[in-house]
């Protein structure tokens, strides 16, 4: 069974709901007709009723099975309200927070904080940062994460593996390379991955040496300290962590035996720079970025993003909600 299709089967029939905060975007309709449709989730879809209705007639799906929310015209927007401004603790006043929630992201955010939506999906037409945002500021990370990041699921064919972090944080410290070790080990499992983890460098168990190896190192320790149960190495060079003949080389002593299948690279531009290649010169699909170490699954898509897409990313936060 292929990736979709395991996950589609794991989320279906769960009462599982997905808010959409771009209501009126194209891709999301269509995804979302497609959702509910073949009863997959039940998709909530955010903006103007007439507008999103409008919307599904000229693409020509059906919106049954679909809940439309107005933040302009929502019944329980005072209760949204306090409950925003109790969360922000002082950094929103009841004023700024109405303001806020007529944002469909913050919106949005706020129906999964109260657990009125299981997870949500946006930024076919946002940037990242209006995305993520609200989350960290609604959400927020769960205790003992710092910071969220953001994976890719890199599949072809039968092959599976996990890149992190992809999408998020510019700079990383070994710290936020242990959590985030931690946090793509639980990603790769939702994916019945058996994460083998190597955390990546331009050297190899100490061929050179550097702040920048050495925090890479120190990184492992720190994961293993998280989590002992762990099959995770490193510094290692992506050839060394991937390639038997090269594993046997230079690092014979290791756990992982060329066979990693989870990959944390040192920086975001490592990282960034690494998924697109496997993309683009690899022919592989990249699924994502899935935002880690959140208290509840927010997704964000590329604005590039089509329908397919937005399909996918919906299955993944519904499967991340009951992971």
């Amino acid at each position: 069974m292929d990736l979709f299709s395991a996950v589609k089967e794991k989320v279906t029939g769960k009462g599982l709901s997905i808010v959409f905060p771009e209501g009126t975007d194209e891709r999301i309709v269509k995804a979302a007709s497609r959702l509910a449709s073949e009863q997959v989730v039940k998709p909530i879809l955010i903006g103007n009723v007439n507008e999103v209705q409008q919307k599904g007639q000229e693409v020509g799906v059906s919106l049954d099975g679909i809940e439309i929310l107005d933040p302009e015209d929502y019944a329980e927007f005072d209760v949204l309200v306090e409950k925003f401004v109790e969360r922000r603790k002082g950094k929103a006043t009841e004023e700024q927070a109405r303001q806020l929630l007529k944002d469909v992201n913050y919106f949005g955010t706020m129906l999964v904080y109260l657990h009125k939506a299981d997870g949500l999906v946006s930024g076919a037409a946002h940037s990242t940062a209006d995305t993520v945002r609200p989350a960290l500021q609604i959400i927020k990370t769960k205790q003992g994460v710092k910071k969220t990041s953001g994976a890719f699921i890199m599949v072809r064919g039968e092959e599976r593996y996990v890149f992190a972090d992809c999408a998020i944080n510019i700079t990383l410290d070994a710290q936020d390379l242990a959590e985030i070790a931690v946090e793509s080990e639980k990603t790769a499992k939702m994916f019945d991955i058996d994460p083998r983890i190597a955390m990546l460098s331009f050297s190899t168990k100490g061929s050179a040496k550097s702040p920048e190896t050495e925090k890479v190192a120190e990184a492992v320790k720190l994961a293993k300290e998280l989590n002992s149960d762990l099959v995770i190495d490193g510094e290692f060079q992506f050839d060394a962590s991937f390639v038997p003949s090269v594993a046997e080389k230079k690092a014979p002593d290791s756990v992982i035996k060329g066979d990693a299948n989870v990959f944390i690279f040192p920086s975001l531009e490592a990282g960034n720079i690494g998924y697109k290649i496997a993309q683009r010169l690899g022919n592989f699909e990249a699924v994502g970025p899935i935002l880690q170490g959140l208290n509840a699954p927010v997704n964000d898509l590329s604005r590039g993003c089509d329908e397919e897409d937005v399909y996918k990313l919906a299955l993944i936060t519904a499967a991340q909600s009951l992971a």
